[in-house]
């Protein structure tokens, strides 16, 4: 079988791709951080969703949602991953639109912690970030999944504690 030119959609990660998953975390962040957080969201039971990029069998591409403690309801999306020789090709942005478009059409939260620059073209929005409270930096702080401005203040799963 060869491999295809392209990835495919982004689909839900099956269980024995965890470990593929766990390469692609440790090449794209050069270290074993954002792996042990999503080993600890898993095994703390927050986890609401993991999603995977598939080049053929490979595994490019991936996200976790965990649900936040508060806001209830709310969704985290963190962390996202593209496998260093597949970034830069717009692979992470269409792969986080396709996440807005759903939260937007469900009219389920997101709240995202990272660069304001790449989120806000995939779809996520400082602006409406702006009323939130966050232990984390607000100016890094942003919201999909919303028409409006909520005030809420933003508590995360203990697994973001390092816990």
């Amino acid at each position: 079988m060869t491999t295809p030119l392209f990835p495919s959609f982004v689909r839900p990660m099956k269980p024995d791709e965890t470990a593929q998953v766990d390469a692609v975390l440790r090449e794209a962040f050069g270290g074993p951080d954002e792996a042990e957080l999503v080993g600890k969201l898993r095994k703390s039971g927050a986890m609401a969703g993991e999603m995977v990029l598939p080049l053929g069998e490979d595994i490019i591409g991936y996200y976790a949602l965990s649900q936040m403690v508060a806001p209830k309801g709310w969704l985290c999306l963190a962390p996202v991953a593209i496998r260093p020789d597949w970034q830069g090709k717009n692979h992470g942005k269409r792969m986080i639109g396709q996440l807005v478009a759903w939260a937007e059409g469900a009219g389920q939260p997101v709240v995202v912690l990272g660069q304001p620059e790449f989120y806000e073209r995939t779809g996520f929005s400082h602006a409406r970030a702006a009323k939130l409270q966050s232990p984390y930096p607000v100016e890094h702080t942003l919201l999909a999944g919303v028409d409006s401005t909520p005030e809420a203040k933003l508590v995360y799963p203990k697994a973001f504690d390092g816990q």
